[in-house]
This record gives C-alpha cells, sequence and structure tokens, in this order.
C-alpha cells in the first residue's frame, strides 16, 4: 500500500511537469525576497544578551489589533541560571517600545530600559542551577519610525486587515523582550493571542482553543526547542482548512491559513507537499515536528519565511512551498548557529528543493538547474559562502552566494564523496544536532567522519575562500589506442591558487573522470582512434566557467562551449558560440526524440521558435564536424 500510494503521487508530480507547475525561476526569487525582507530591518542589535542563563520556557499574552500596528501584553520567560551569583537578568527590546513592569516572583522589581536593553536587577543575587521566572509587561507600535518589516499591520484583498511578524534575522527584539541571539533554542513556549472577534489568529505548534467573547483568544502550544526568531504570529480573517499527509512515521496535519481570495489557489498547490514530504522523510529523517502539524498562514510578503511548525507564505508556487518545508530539517530543527553559517540554512533549502527536481524530472528540469546556478554563481569572479561580515545583511542574505553557491557546494560535495557518503552524513549531522544549533566545522567533522575523507582543502576553497576554476584541456593521441589528456586551471579570485576535483570529460560515449590535483597535469587513458565526441563536464558536476577543450588530430579543433538563451524561451532562441565559427547545423528533437525541425543557422545566432509547442525540447548544433547537445523549454 505504501509504494502504491507513492507511485500515485509520482504520476501526479510527473503530469504536473508537463503543465510546468515547476517554475526555475522562482528560486532566485525566494532568495531575492530573502535579501530584501532582512535589509528593512531598521539595525543589528547594539549587543546579545542573556549569555548568564538558560531559556527554558516563554508565555506569550499578546493583544493585538490587525488594523493597528500596536502590540500590548506580556512575556514570562523561565530559565536556568548559568553564571553563579547572578546578579541581573536582561532582554533585548527595542527603546522605542514601552516596559509597562517587571515581575519577579509575584511583585514588581526594578528594572532599567535603555539602549535596546531591559536590565532586572532588584533580587538577590542567584546561584547557578537556580530554575526561576520573570515577566515583562509592555506595549508600544514596533518599527514605528523606522521600517515595517518585522511586526506588520498591513491590508490584502478589499482592504482586509492583515498583522503578521517576520523576525529573521535580528528583527524579535523589535516587537518582543528577547535573548536575540544563536545560542539559546526555548525548549517550550504557549501562544495567547487576543484580537477582535472575525479574525484568526496563526502561530507555532498546535491549536489548543479559540474562544469567543467580547474578543476572541487563541492559545497555541509548541513543545519542540525553537530559536527566538522562529517564533511568529499573524492575525486576519483567514480562511482555514486542514489536509492529512501519510507519512512514514503516521498521519500529520497540514494546516492552511489563507486569505479568502486566494483559497482556490492554495486548495490545488498544497497538496503537492505530500509527495515531497515523504521525498524529505526518505532521504534525510522523518518530519521533526510529528507530533503537532505542519501549516501554512499567508502573509504579505512577495516570499516565504520557514516559521517553525507554520510557515508564513507570500504564495503557493510548488517552489517556495519546497523550499520553506525542507527548513523545518534545516533550519529550525538543526538551525546554524551563526549568521556566518546562514548557508547552513538556505544552501540546504536551495539544493534539497533542487532534489525535487532530480527526483521527479531528472530530464526536464534538474539540468536547467544546474545550468542556471552555474551561470548566476559564476556572474561574478569573487565572493565567499561563509559570511565574514554578519553586520551587512546584504552579505547574510546573499541571493548568489548564500543560496545558490552554497547549493552546488553541497552538489559538489555530493560528486566528491559520493552519493551514499552525501547523504548518510547529511542524516547524521541532522540526527546529532537535531534541535540545537550548529556551525560550519560541525558539519565538515560530520562529513568527514562518514566519508573517511580529509575534506579540509574542499572546503576552505569553496565555502571560506571565493571564486571558480576555468579548464583548459587538451587531448592528443599518443598512439593509435591511447589519449593524452592535459589539464591546465586557472582561477577568478586568488584567494585559491587551485581546486582540487574530480574533472568529468565526455570523451567517446564514455565519461572518463580525471581527480585533478595540479594545473598541467596530464592523464593517459585507452582509446582506439580519434574520438568523435568530446564534452566537459557533461552532467554539470563542477562549478566552472569559461572552460575550453582543444583535441590535436590531423589539425588542431576547439571543442566550443556553447550557451543557448533565455531558457525557458518564448519565441526566439538566442545561441552563444564562438565567432570563429560562421556556420552552423541546428536540429531540433521532440520530447520522444523524433527530428521536428532542422536549419543553418546564421550569424546572428538567433532561432525562432514561434511554431513550437510548449514543451521540452533537445538541440543539436553542428559546427565543423563537432557537436553540441542541449536540451531547452518552449513556453
Amino acid at each position: 500500500m505504501q509504494k502504491l500510494y507513492f507511485v500515485i503521487i509520482f504520476l501526479l508530480l510527473t503530469s504536473l511537469v508537463k503543465a510546468q507547475i515547476f517554475n526555475v525561476d522562482a528560486f532566485k526569487q525566494i532568495a531575492l525576497d530573502d535579501a530584501f525582507k532582512a535589509s528593512r530591518l531598521s539595525q543589528t542589535p547594539k549587543r546579545f544578551v542573556g549569555q548568564e542563563y538558560d531559556l527554558k520556557y516563554h508565555r506569550f499574552n499578546w493583544v493585538i489589533n490587525p488594523s493597528v500596528n500596536f502590540i500590548s501584553g506580556d512575556v514570562t520567560s523561565y530559565f536556568t541560571v548559568i553564571q553563579n551569583n547572578l546578579s541581573h537578568i536582561d532582554f533585548s527590546l527595542k527603546s522605542n517600545m514601552t516596559v509597562d513592569s517587571v515581575k519577579y516572583h509575584g511583585a514588581n522589581i526594578a528594572f532599567t530600559h535603555n539602549n535596546d536593553e531591559i536590565i532586572i536587577n532588584g533580587f538577590s543575587p542567584l546561584s547557578a542551577g537556580t530554575f526561576d521566572s520573570v515577566t515583562v509587561y509592555y506595549h508600544g507600535s514596533p518599527q514605528a519610525t523606522t521600517g515595517f518589516i518585522s511586526f506588520v499591520a498591513s491590508t490584502h484583498g478589499s482592504a482586509e486587515p492583515a498583522m503578521w511578524t517576520l523576525s529573521e534575522p535580528y528583527g524579535a527584539y523589535e516587537w518582543w523582550p528577547c535573548k536575540n541571539d544563536l545560542s539559546d533554542k526555548i525548549d517550550s513556549i504557549d501562544v495567547f493571542v487576543t484580537h477582535p472577534n472575525g479574525y484568526h489568529a496563526a502561530s507555532n505548534g498546535i491549536l489548543v482553543s479559540e474562544a469567543v467573547g467580547t474578543n476572541t483568544t487563541a492559545h497555541w502550544k509548541h513543545r519542540y526547542p525553537i530559536a527566538a526568531y522562529l517564533i511568529a504570529v499573524a492575525v486576519s480573517n483567514y480562511s482555514i482548512f486542514t489536509s492529512n499527509f501519510t507519512l512514514s512515521t503516521g498521519s500529520l496535519p497540514m494546516l492552511s491559513y489563507v486569505y479568502p481570495e486566494n483559497l482556490s489557489t492554495a486548495q490545488s498547490m498544497t497538496p503537492l507537499l505530500e509527495g515531497v514530504m515523504r521525498f524529505y522523510d526518505s532521504i534525510i529523517a522523518p518530519y521533526p515536528y510529528m507530533t503537532e502539524k505542519y501549516g501554512h498562514a499567508e502573509f504579505g510578503w512577495g516570499g516565504g519565511m520557514e516559521h517553525q511548525t507554520m510557515s508564513f507564505m507570500g504564495g503557493f508556487g510548488f517552489e517556495l512551498m519546497a523550499h520553506e518545508l525542507l527548513h523545518q530539517w534545516y533550519g529550525d530543527a538543526v538551525t546554524c548557529g551563526s549568521w556566518q553559517d546562514i548557508w547552513l540554512n538556505e544552501g540546504f533549502a536551495t539544493y534539497y528543493t533542487a532534489l525535487n527536481y532530480e527526483q521527479f524530472s531528472s530530464n526536464y528540469y534538474w539540468p536547467i538547474w544546474k545550468e542556471n546556478s552555474v551561470d548566476y554563481v559564476t556572474s561574478s569572479p569573487g565572493g565567499s559562502v561563509f559570511v565574514y561580515d554578519t553586520s551587512d545583511i546584504n552579505n547574510v542574505f546573499s541571493s548568489r552566494l548564500c543560496y545558490y553557491k552554497a547549493a552546488y557546494l553541497l552538489h559538489m560535495l555530493r560528486w566528491v564523496i559520493g552519493d551514499d557518503n552525501f547523504f548518510e552524513g547529511n542524516r547524521n549531522y541532522f540526527n546529532t544536532y537535531k534541535f540545537q544549533y550548529a556551525k560550519s566545522s560541525d558539519y565538515i567533522a560530520q562529513m568527514e567522519a562518514q566519508s573517511g575523507m580529509d575534506l579540509s582543502e574542499f572546503f576552505n576553497n569553496w565555502l571560506y575562500k571565493e571564486g571558480y576554476p576555468s579548464y583548459n584541456i587538451t587531448i592528443s593521441p599518443i598512439t593509435g589506442d591511447s589519449l593524452s589528456i592535459i589539464i591546465n586551471q586557472t582561477q577568478s579570485h586568488s584567494s585559491v591558487s587551485f581546486f582540487k576535483m574530480p574533472v568529468p570529460i565526455l570523451i567517446g560515449d564514455s565519461i572518463y573522470v580525471f581527480n585533478n590535483t595540479f594545473s598541467g597535469q596530464e592523464f593517459k587513458i585507452p582509446f582506439v582512434g580519434q574520438p568523435d565526441t568530446v564534452k566537459f563536464d557533461p552532467e554539470l558536476r563542477l562549478l566552472s566557467r569559461n572552460n575550453n577543450i582543444v583535441l590535436l588530430g590531423s589539425a588542431e579543433q576547439t571543442m566550443p562551449e556553447i550557451k543557448i538563451y533565455p531558457n525557458p524561451a518564448n519565441n526566439f532562441l538566442n545561441i552563444n558560440i564562438d565567432d570563429k565559427y560562421q556556420s552552423a547545423k541546428c536540429n531540433i528533437y521532440d520530447n520522444r526524440g523524433a527530428l521536428i525541425k532542422t536549419f543553418e543557422m546564421s550569424k546572428n545566432r538567433m532561432i525562432d521558435i514561434q511554431g513550437l509547442t510548449q514543451g521540452y525540447y533537445c538541440i543539436e548544433i553542428i559546427t565543423d564536424n563537432r557537436q553540441y547537445k542541449g536540451s531547452f523549454i518552449k513556453n
């Protein structure tokens, strides 16, 4: 029965591929939306507070009217003392917010609130190991004069009020008193939201109750460790529906809070996530929050945000849904331990979302995603995946580096250590740091332990340093039955002297892999005669650009690097080919392999495809007896 069910999901996704539900361009937009939303934060905290205690629990009591940019209420925080003779407790809260009082053991206690920091100091010193609590009562208009992104009162539809929060990376302290760093997950939370009748409040965990009286009070509880920036609430006139996903470990409620005008779209798209969730279950681990739910709450942003168990969604495109869902494993259950290591969140989400293409559309969208990713990452010569300056939000959420290059780092790591080690290592990493924070060094240690390889040079070059390689390869016959392959490499950035990588080259009908450890390295292979086909990295295993192969024989022949764009295309397809080729023959095949069009290309290298129906096509370009094969999609 399980196998039959998976086949049904697979067939559903396969049919949706033909309907062009997938959208490769959505990947970049997800990253750009994340970068833009983070850039709207007014500033980073002046300092991270709370290192003297370990948070155990928060109880939130909030009063919110979605038509007003205002919040009032209280936050009770339970903690265990770490530092002996602790004489104060501190939280981060923006100074434009008003702290009405602080209670300790039921009585008011002295505090100060200056420079975005609450210092509570009216109690006797506490010894290490003491379990205690305080309650902060406060109110205000979050970011009333500096922006809107962390706490938003907006509208949707026909001016219907909608309020929502979005705290990543530093915004939590702009609307509630918190410990705003990446060192301490809160073990458990309860969220009580009181709002005018006629609305619904969405939050983390399980909805315990929704009591309607003069106002409505919703109570959500979440019993898993959670980072401060993943705590969220949204209030609007939501339409609500629930589906039940059948997973390997049981049934899981899929809960959606959707703006009424988008209900039909959400109801048609969210079922796609069942197959995706089963896929993630199979290659990572069972969904981390099985005793609660997964859900969506629509909000007024173009992208999404992976709030734990309840992603906030600006739309219901396949890629966005799959990206935010993946974060429940990498980003939420396992959270980067520093914003310098944001790639452990976003690189994983980008790559695993793309793995849906490999799983459900290996010959259709998977190659296109790889081509687009390589083009985008190598569009600039420098930049590291590791974020050295986290004060600049644009660095933390660089779409080219922290999303795409990080994703391709994972793709290349998979190539270097093999599929079995890669996926098992990622599972070990997840299980080791589940509900904790982790840093790059933690991940590297897990992958080295799994593979048995020293990966320090790989990560030093691809994570901590900058750039990418370009390969110039010369292939020449030695005798009638062998070939010499000489691989030269240059680097786009001076921080790396050489990228040691296994280099795949298609020669004839076979792909040969050469363990390239220095520039000018020569390899010899048995091969009878002159190869009729030579192609560098045919499966796009490597992140590289401006590669060239010279095939020496009776005359020197250069194997050109040819690019086709745009892809997908509407009316015309451009061919980027070396200008020395004055003419070229072009053949186009449909997805069954049937030749449907052939013609000579003119010098302007533009192909008219207006007459083609929508779908997937293979293209063959022949220049001076050299052959290039690729693919494109006609919109």
